[in-house]
């Protein structure tokens, strides 16, 4: 029988394994329009902390005992669509199990390209998107501007910074420790800044004596203190994620938010479906780098469905450098 992660019960601050629970799936016929597909890769992210909580937000909140969703890739092993064949592979958002029926008007078939599935699920797929377009659109960045990116090791801020790169913009990135600064400079990043090795904020200074045209923010905390401080005039901030205040209520401090007057700072939030009208720009450009080498991800990967808690409670340890994924 198919098998389905749940949540069992709401967290307070950060989720445990208690949270959840594997539950069976009962068979469930196709409709027309319907496709059933066999999960090969999950994905599994920050934002879903956010769905976990029982409040308005801009992702309706899981269930209590209902499959969680998230994104996924796998293989089509029936159909009863027209445009879609048994062996088609195909991206969805019906993920945290094994097995699911998916609405045609839900699943992106994968061209044969000769790339793994999973580059769909990040350099191709929703982490590459955010960082395209938080980057290029919400954020205006251009050749020549310093880019600050917070999580640079992780999904999302490891493909800003070589999209940064490709894109003739100077680069600092923040990580948690040696190696994964290492890794960020091996993506092109000119400075890394590791946060674990003392406070962000002369790092940062020290990494850029001029100060930054853009922040690409995954952090909130500290590292928004420090690019708020650090912030040229008419700097952009393009604000994707706050991973410091997920798990707890503490409020942020915005110690130099004072500095959004005199350097006439725009901060926007931004979310990847808001871009979803200019996703061929994306796939032709991203292609093209992911084509020529200029845009590479790090996987780190959890073995078989009952591991994909574990992989999401990772993301907020520091387990993941580059993209999370459960392979089936």
């Amino acid at each position: 029988m198919a098998k389905a992660w749940s949540l069992k019960s709401r967290p307070s601050g950060m989720p445990a394994s208690v949270n959840f629970e594997l539950i069976d799936q009962p068979y469930q016929p196709l409709k027309d329009g319907e496709i059933r597909v066999t999960n090969s890769w999950l994905s599994v992210d920050p934002y879903m902390r956010g769905r976990m909580n029982d409040v308005k937000s801009y992702a309706e909140p899981f269930q209590l005992g209902e499959p969680m969703q998230g994104g996924a890739v796998g293989v089509v092993t029936e159909s009863r669509a027209d445009n879609f064949a048994i062996g088609d592979k195909v991206l969805h958002m019906l993920g945290w199990r094994d097995e699911a029926v998916v609405p045609v008007a839900g699943a992106q078939k994968i061209p044969e390209n000769g790339l793994p599935i999973q580059t769909f699920l990040h350099s191709l797929g929703l982490t590459g998107a955010t960082a395209y377009f938080g980057l290029l659109h919400t954020a205006s960045a251009k050749a020549g501007d310093i880019v600050f990116v917070s999580a640079a090791a992780g999904a999302v801020g490891s493909a800003v910074v070589q999209i940064a790169k490709a894109k003739g913009m100077t680069v600092i990135g923040s990580a948690g420790g040696l190696e994964k600064c290492a890794w960020v400079k091996e993506l092109g990043a000119d400075a890394c800044v590791d946060y674990k090795a003392g406070p962000v904020l002369p790092q940062l200074m020290a990494a850029a004596p001029k100060g930054i045209d853009v922040y690409f923010d995954n952090v909130g905390g500290e590292h928004l203190d420090a690019a708020y401080a650090t912030a040229r005039l008419h700097a952009r901030f393009a604000i994707c994620g706050m991973i410091d205040a997920y798990n707890h209520g503490e409020p942020m401090s915005f110690k130099y938010f004072i500095r959004t007057i005199p350097a006439r700072i725009r901060s926007t939030g931004f979310l990847f479906t808001d871009f979803l009208p200019q996703m061929g720009e994306f796939m032709a450009d991203a292609g093209a780098l992911v084509a020529t080498g200029k845009l590479k991800a790090r996987e780190t990967v959890f073995q078989g469905l009952e591991s994909a808690p574990d992989a999401f409670l990772g993301l907020f340890t520091g387990a993941n450098t580059g993209k999370m994924l459960v392979k089936i």
